[in-house]
């Protein structure tokens, strides 16, 4: 083991001007993360200067067998925390060899609707809490809880500290500050209302680049449970009865509501949300009928609701955003599985794009 740790620990650039560049993409459930490396001639600080790629989609469930081949088009570079140096992550989306975008290829029409005139004026901004799950590998059971038990009920565990609070925080700081080094703007962390269950902030962060951070910060937090042997779930609702479920709370503010009289356009905003809620709800993740209850600080999934400060609403605004009149809102209906270049871009269509009525 010494040895393998000092050989993955080897600095190539003291040899060599190459570097490797670790292709991500995602797989034919649209939750699946994959990825597969190369060897680059030199160092590569623009995703135009990537070559394309391509791999067997008959594998991934995005092809058939006898036409399988799917191209992978780099649009957004990380540093590499796992290889560092100057090798690099390289956030992709998938297109047949014609050039068309495959069905799992979700960032296609959400850089459409990102690069309209009427989105880009008005410079939407994101911020998204990623809530997720770690499980025992070989059970699948939370970490920390009693092998086909129960833990004391809910209570102490949000933000806990302690052994008997906090499972997993090892995990939990390596991916924080695994973020960090690759270059996305994680602006927090914290353990959440079930315990084995935390959270992940990524944010403030603008247009399309909101999902290729998340993206990459998922693959980071896969990589680094992989290497602890612990399994990441994303499933809203990981265990039935009094448990919170796992959400992505959206947070978004255009330009108009970040300036002075903002809170009314946020208002009109929100009464836009309302008018497409069924729409969003079908788009917000696969599951959600099961978290979103009207209880554990979630709405009712047939109701659209918003207040300040209500966490039990579909869209909360804070008690600052009140008091100044502008700032942001917080969507709360997407799931802890959601892609978030659908909700983010969903999120900016109906706001920006849609009619009132």
């Amino acid at each position: 083991m010494a040895l393998l740790h000092e050989l993955l620990s080897l600095d190539l650039s003291e040899t060599t001007e190459k570097i490797i560049a670790e292709y991500i993409w995602i797989g034919g459930s649209g939750m699946d993360i994959r990825s597969k490396a190369r060897t680059l001639p030199r160092p590569v600080s623009d995703h135009r200067e990537l070559p394309k790629w391509n791999y067997d989609g008959s594998s991934t469930d995005q092809a058939p067998g006898d036409d399988s081949e799917v191209i992978l088009y780099p649009q957004e570079i990380f540093r590499d925390p796992f290889r560092k140096g100057k090798n690099i992550l390289v956030m992709c989306d998938a297109y047949t060899p014609a050039g068309e975008p495959i069905p799992t290829n979700k960032r296609f029409n959400a850089e459409k609707i990102f690069s309209h005139p009427d989105v880009v004026a008005e410079e939407p901004w994101y911020g998204i809490e990623q809530e997720y799950t770690l499980l025992q590998k070989d059970i699948h059971w939370p970490l920390g809880w009693p092998i086909g038990g129960y833990p004391a009920p809910q209570g102490p565990y949000y933000c806990g500290v302690g052994a008997d609070k906090a499972f997993g925080r090892d995990i939990v700081n390596a991916h924080y500050k695994a973020c960090l080094y690759a270059g996305i703007n994680i602006s927090g962390i914290n353990g959440e209302v079930m315990p084995g269950q935390w959270e992940f902030q990524v944010g403030p962060a603008v247009g399309i680049s909101a999902g290729d951070q998340l993206w990459v910060a998922r693959y980071i937090l896969e990589r680094i449970a992989e290497i602890a042997g612990v399994v990441v779930s994303f499933d809203p609702k990981p265990i039935q009865g009094n448990w919170n479920g796992a959400g992505a709370h959206t947070n978004y503010s255009t330009k108009s509501m970040r300036n002075n009289g903002g809170l009314d356009v946020i208002k009109k905003a929100i009464e836009k949300l309302k008018l497409r809620h069924k729409e969003h709800i079908s788009a917000y993740g696969e599951g959600n009928e099961r978290r979103l209850t009207g209880q554990h600080e979630t709405a009712n999934i047939d109701a659209f609701s918003w207040g300040v400060a209500n966490r039990g609403a579909s869209v909360r605004v804070g008690r600052e955003t009140e008091k100044a009149g502008k700032g942001y809102f917080e969507d709360r209906r997407p799931a802890s599985n959601m892609d978030p270049y659908v909700v983010t871009s969903m999120i900016a269509e109906t706001t920006i794009l849609r009619k009132s009525s």
